[in-house]
């Protein structure tokens, strides 16, 4: 099925939505910060189940009153089951797990099981998020390397910019709403990378045929031709992952929130990215037929 949809009409109004929010999300990274989790700030996480459901503010206000630094608290998977995740001032480990479930059993009167701590010092956090960025610059990289030996360099600029728009704007939504950046959501980063890049891919690659095809006309109407060719097959992939995505969101239990947020955000701004960011670069750069014959006559001479 092809669509007959004027999206070229829309490419300004989109630009400037894109431009807002892209500005608006490195002023929050940079300004209000990330929320980084215990895998990037250091600490200790616990999983604790009691035999009786108590308030959170009740566990929050014990441990609170030890003095171990910012403490998070909320509520895991069953009743009577929650997360906590304490951000040490110390660096003696040694006898604190003892000390909170000492203190948590006196204040709440109620039996519990530590099913499971994990402690995470200051200098594997920081190693684990110099690796993380390490990664997703490598990743950015190599996808820049693949478009610069599949297409020529106006299609290059054209996708890297929409992934640094994808990237960028997802994790301003992070920092806007707090929420917790773990090595989860960077796995989710550089699952975003891909998708955005293959979905990018196909609606590049349908306008580099139609301009050897119609090699007469403006790219606008090129690149509003090929959108709509590609359109159901965007369509369908993109619904088909947010279904399963908003499943795992709403039934994946508290674990796998952050990821699946994180990709749903990643589907809905890479999809909208690769119409509206990614396409009309390439009439900013004045792609033609004859920017085509160009890189096919350094190929072969």
């Amino acid at each position: 099925m092809i669509y007959n949809i004027n999206f070229v009409s829309a490419f300004k109004k989109a630009n400037i939505i894109s431009i807002i929010i892209f500005t608006l999300s490195v002023f929050f990274v940079f300004f209000k910060g990330l929320n980084y989790g215990i895998d990037f700030k250091g600490g200790t996480l616990i999983e604790l189940r009691t035999d009786t459901s108590v308030q959170v503010s009740s566990i929050r206000e014990s441990l609170k009153s030890m003095n171990l630094g910012d403490v998070n608290v909320k509520r895991f998977g069953k009743k009577g089951d929650y997360l906590i995740k304490v951000e040490q001032k110390n660096t003696d480990n040694s006898n604190i797990i003892l000390e909170i479930k000492k203190t948590l059993t006196n204040s709440l009167n109620s039996e519990l099981d530590f099913r499971r701590v994990e402690n995470v010092g200051p200098k594997v956090s920081s190693e684990l998020l110099e690796s993380s960025i390490i990664a997703i610059s490598l990743a950015l990289a190599a996808m820049l390397f693949y478009i610069w030996v599949r297409f020529e360099w106006q299609f290059s600029v054209g996708s890297i910019i929409a992934l640094f728009h994808d990237v960028v704007i997802t994790l301003g939504i992070f920092s806007f709403l707090s929420l917790e950046i773990n090595l989860s959501i960077i796995a989710a980063v550089l699952t975003i990378v891909g998708y955005s890049m293959n979905d990018t891919v196909v609606i590049y690659d349908r306008i580099r045929e139609n301009l050897l095809k119609y090699n007469k006309v403006d790219i606008s109407d090129i690149s509003n031709l090929s959108i709509n060719e590609t359109l159901a097959r965007t369509i369908i992939t993109s619904v088909t992952t947010l279904l399963a995505l908003i499943s795992i969101y709403i039934l994946g239990g508290e674990i796998l929130r952050g990821f699946s947020f994180a990709m749903i955000l990643g589907v809905l701004i890479g999809t909208y990215s690769s119409i509206f960011v990614a396409s009309p670069i390439l009439k900013l750069l004045k792609v033609s037929y004859k920017t085509l014959e160009k890189e096919e006559e350094k190929i072969l001479p």
